[in-house]
Formats: structure tokens, C-alpha cells, sequence
């Protein structure tokens, strides 16, 4: 059994904000797998099924952002997730990668990450597989608080609509083949056009 979970913030007041990005990742996901989240567990909307031919725990922590490690904590537990470096692949923004840029890495600090940072604290471990997902950086002057918690501009929904299914993508690549193939096919720049999106 693998988990996957979307970082964010629960309500419909921030569904649609930078910071839930990681969310609709995984909801992106479920869609095309036909995995229903509809089950309240591990303190979040969860949902199981088969991912890339991989059985799979799909999570969004109805905590906020900054308590996400204690979903993250109970789910492990819950599914019998014996090998969380292996099998366990959180999802989240990034303001410091360009809208839709992909960067997964097996291990490492949260680099400010508030959710990130609960999950490895309750961990007790940088060994978490993450994906981050480039929201942007904001305009000069704008708080980069203020910035995740707004909705993407009107200009950039084509292309966010193009850089989640490839996200998902990645997160297939990651069930089925591991971190290493996942990095080496999918942390180059984002160029929609010249990608072939396949099917999770």
C-alpha cells in the first residue's frame, strides 16, 4: 500500500488558491482513477483505489496546512505504510518554481514549508518523498503570504489546466517506478506543448 497526499487547506474558501495546489494534484488524480474522496479518515477526505497498477491511499488533510503532519501520521499507521520513504509522496506548492514546474526529491529540509516542516517534525524524519508543484512567485511588493492564498490569475489557468494532469502523471510515474524515474522524467522545465500527457 502506497499514500499520496495533497498539502492545503480545507473549505471552499481555499480550494481555489496557490496554496492548494498540492490538493488538486491529488484530486487530479482521483479523477482519473475514479477514486471517490469521499470518505472522512485520518483526520481528512480519503480515498482508496488502484494507481498505475499500484493499490493506493489518496489523502487531503481537512487540517490547515501547518498541523498536516498528524493526518499524514494516521493514515501511515491506518494503511500499514511500513516504509514511508518509499511509499509515502507528498504534494504542495511552490512559490519559488515557475508556474506548473514540477520538482520531486526523496528526502531533505521543508524549505519553509509549513506543512512539510509538521510532517517531517512528526516523522521524525527527512525522508519524505515530496512533489512540489511551481505556483509562482508573486509581483514585487506583494506578500508571498498574501500571494498563496489568492486565486491564479485569469491569464494563467490554460496553463495551470495543462500542468495538473502532468503533475498527475508524475505522481504515476512515482507509484509505479519509484522517485528516481519520477525526477529524471519529470523535473525539467514545463513545456506543455512538447508533452504527451498519458493516462495515471
Amino acid at each position: 500500500m502506497k499514500l499520496v497526499v495533497g498539502l492545503g487547506n480545507p473549505g471552499e474558501r481555499y480550494r481555489t488558491t496557490r496554496h492548494n495546489a498540492g490538493r488538486e494534484v491529488v484530486r487530479c488524480v482521483a479523477e482519473r482513477a475514479r477514486i471517490d474522496l469521499d470518505e472522512s479518515r485520518f483526520e481528512g477526505r480519503f480515498g482508496q483505489g488502484v494507481v498505475a497498477g499500484e493499490e493506493v491511499g489518496l489523502l487531503l488533510p481537512e487540517t490547515f496546512m501547518n498541523a498536516s503532519g498528524e493526518a499524514v501520521v494516521q493514515a501511515l499507521r491506518g494503511l500499514g505504510v511500513e516504509t514511508p520513504a518509499r511509499d509515502l509522496l507528498v504534494v504542495f506548492d511552490d512559490i519559488d518554481l515557475p508556474l506548473g514546474r514540477l520538482r520531486l526529491r526523496p528526502r531533505g529540509r521543508d524549505g519553509g514549508q509549513r506543512g512539510l516542516r509538521d510532517v517531517i517534525e512528526r516523522l521524525g524524519s527527512d525522508e519524505v518523498p515530496r512533489l512540489r508543484f511551481g505556483v509562482g512567485r508573486p509581483p514585487l511588493g506583494v506578500d508571498p503570504v498574501d500571494w498563496v492564498l489568492r486565486g491564479f490569475l485569469p491569464a494563467e489557468r490554460g496553463k495551470l489546466g495543462r500542468a495538473l494532469p502532468r503533475a498527475a502523471d508524475a505522481v504515476a510515474c512515482f507509484l509505479a517506478q519509484g522517485v528516481e524515474p519520477a525526477m529524471d522524467r519529470f523535473n525539467g522545465p514545463f513545456e506543455p506543448e512538447a508533452e504527451t500527457v498519458g493516462e495515471a
